[in-house]
């Protein structure tokens, strides 16, 4: 059984308690339709971090065998200049988006599209091109999971806190609430039926004292 408040035992407090009584129910149901957003949000984000990290891996992979495959056919000596010929600027715009009252972070990469090829094309081969573009989706992959895993972190610690509270209201102020505004209400249940014996026993006392007064008469 919850405890009880420490209260003033008059009926303007019990009118208090019910108020908040009523906005602590309303309270606590906001939580659970945000915790439910919340859990929702998690676990499709966790799928989706699932999904890019395969991506990851596989861009990895590929960047790995085409810069081999460009090495073994051009040699440390052709490619690295090449290389450095295709680079091109890259930025990372950083945004926010709410989610249930909780701000995740958006990142969006943005790269300028394939220029002309500044070397030779005629002196090198595609697979100095296949490994620039593996490089972009590696990239790409990485800006992705880097967003992914910092809003499963923002989501996790609001899915605690969101539960902590709920919890809190659920088990321990609205139980206190509850209890505190029965022992009142039976408290002044007893002392209206007190109130309302003794005025009957009055109105007994006064009826006997007419009668006898005007039986002496």
């Amino acid at each position: 059984m919850a405890g009880m408040l420490k209260v003033r035992p008059t009926k303007m407090e019990l009118v208090k308690l019910k108020r908040r009584l009523g906005l602590s129910r309303r309270v606590q149901k906001i939580l659970k339709d945000r915790l439910a957003i919340l859990t929702m949000e998690f676990i499709k984000t966790a799928r989706r971090a699932v999904a890019v990290r395969c991506e990851l891996s596989g861009a990895v992979a590929d960047a790995t065998a085409a810069m081999g495959l460009a090495d073994g056919i051009h040699g440390p000596a052709a490619l690295e200049p090449a290389l450095f010929a295709s680079e091109t600027g890259a930025a990372v715009r950083a945004t926010t988006r709410n989610v249930a009252g909780a701000r995740v972070p958006s990142l969006d990469l943005r790269l300028p599209p394939f220029p002309p090829p500044p070397y030779d094309p005629r002196a090198t081969s595609s697979f100095i091109d296949s490994a620039a573009d593996a490089g972009r989706r590696l990239l790409q992959a990485a800006v992705t999971l880097a967003e992914l895993q910092r809003a499963l972190e923002i989501t996790g610690a609001e899915i605690k806190r969101t539960k902590r509270i709920s919890n809190a209201l659920e088990y321990l102020v609205i139980p206190s609430l509850e209890t505190t505004i029965r022992v009142l209400s039976m408290k002044f249940e007893e002392r209206d039926r007190e109130e309302k014996a003794r005025l009957k026993r009055v109105k007994v006392l006064l009826s006997r004292a007419v009668e006898a007064r005007e039986a002496g008469v």
